[in-house]
């Protein structure tokens, strides 16, 4: 069984049947069941098209659902709407989707939710962790925006902020090597940008352009993660580079700074240095500054504490970090490497083995792990 091919199939097929007048709760719900269906049947009877497949067993499903609580009348109008077996349309509506979910009656935290979940393809506590909230907060915020929708006519598309959040979650999440999204996100950026000439959405094209560029040297070949320091920077692609950068210098010629603009001045400013030493941090240190105005984001001013280390010395960046709720995820991390950098290998290591213990992303937990581990190795007995 293709899960892949299945998951690729989702968007296209829910947005069809959204199309054609099933709201968004009752078709995510049949295209759930066309798809456990999917793994029941195909194994030993794969269909031909497997998309005209997944429509025509989902539509099914919904009318079964939608008999038992509508109208004589608007039953027998859907039965007549219902698409013949056959090939289904190519057009790719996974964009679109993304639009109608986040829509007018939801708030815009809801709506991403919302989206990242039925569109994105991402797990409840994937999304929980990119809020920063339990799990079971999250899993009730999407339920009470499915509720929200449940009946709505998809017919009013919500903003572009919204659907740029969306795509920026949906990239970090495959970007963090959880799932391969990252791509995807790029695909549909690209997209949006043909379609809205608006510098955020440039901006945000060029950050994921700027980030994916440095994939290929992120893991070694045992699978563990490179710090971007120690990174080969020969294996950057250099086309994805010099893409990011001349979309983010037309974006930000147009002087309307936001988010994802500033995102990418930093990622482009990482990607120009040769070298880890020759990075210009105190330039970086000062669109973290922009970005914190921008965004008064928790995870922003985390990032800038470890700029402040490197621009300040250590000990600045300690000062900043100490202004931060040691909560938040991966401060114990920046703290452990503070640390190391202001010669204290035992709290280093100590507070290394604390992050590893906390850290949800296996790669992750492992390479702090080594961390605390090396500087043990390096104690004097």
């Amino acid at each position: 069984m293709d899960e892949a091919l299945l998951r690729s199939l989702t968007p296209s097929v829910l947005g069809i049947l959204v199309r054609r007048g099933a709201d968004f709760a009752a078709a995510e719900d049949a295209v759930q069941d066309a798809l456990v269906e999917a793994v029941r049947v195909w194994p030993a009877d794969p269909p031909r098209d497997a998309k005209g497949w997944l429509v025509t067993v989902a539509w099914r499903r919904f009318l079964d659902a939608t008999r038992a609580d509508t109208a004589r009348r608007r039953r027998e109008d859907l039965v007549d709407e219902e698409p013949p077996p056959g090939p289904a349309p190519a057009a790719d509506d996974t964009l679109q989707l993304y639009f109608l979910c986040a829509h007018p009656s939801l708030t815009p935290s809801s709506a991403v939710a919302l989206t990242l979940r039925a569109v994105g393809g991402l797990t409840t506590r994937q999304i929980a962790r990119a809020y920063l909230v339990p799990e079971a907060t999250m899993a009730q915020r999407i339920s009470r925006a499915k509720r929200t929708v449940s009946g709505v006519r998809f017919d009013r598309p919500g903003d572009v902020a919204t659907v740029l959040r969306v795509l920026y979650l949906v990239f970090n999440e495959g970007y963090s090597g959880d799932v391969d999204l990252a791509a995807e996100a790029i695909r549909l950026t690209r997209q949006l940008a043909k379609a809205i000439d608006h510098p955020e959405v440039a901006g945000l094209l060029a950050l994921m352009l700027l980030h994916h560029a440095r994939r290929a040297a992120r893991t070694a070949p045992d699978g563990s993660l490179v710090p971007l320091a120690q990174q080969d920077r020969g294996r950057w692609d250099t086309r994805s580079i010099a893409e990011g950068v001349v979309i983010l210098q037309a974006a930000l010629a147009r002087d309307r700074l936001g988010e994802f603009q500033a995102q990418a001045a930093i990622a482009a400013l990482h990607a120009d240095a040769p070298t880890a030493a020759e990075t210009d941090w105190v330039q970086i240190v000062e669109w973290y500054d922009e970005l914190a105005r921008l965004t008064d984001s928790p995870v922003v001013r985390l990032n800038r504490a470890v700029a402040v280390g490197e621009a300040d010395g250590p000990r600045a960046g300690l000062a900043a970090l100490a202004e931060l709720d040691d909560s938040l995820p991966r401060h114990t991390a920046v703290a452990a490497y503070l640390h190391e950098r202001d010669g204290d290998p035992a709290t280093a290591a100590r507070l290394y083995a604390e992050a590893a213990r906390k850290a949800t992303n296996l790669a992750e937990r492992d390479h702090l792990t080594r961390q605390a581990a090396r500087l043990n190795a390096a104690r004097p007995r």
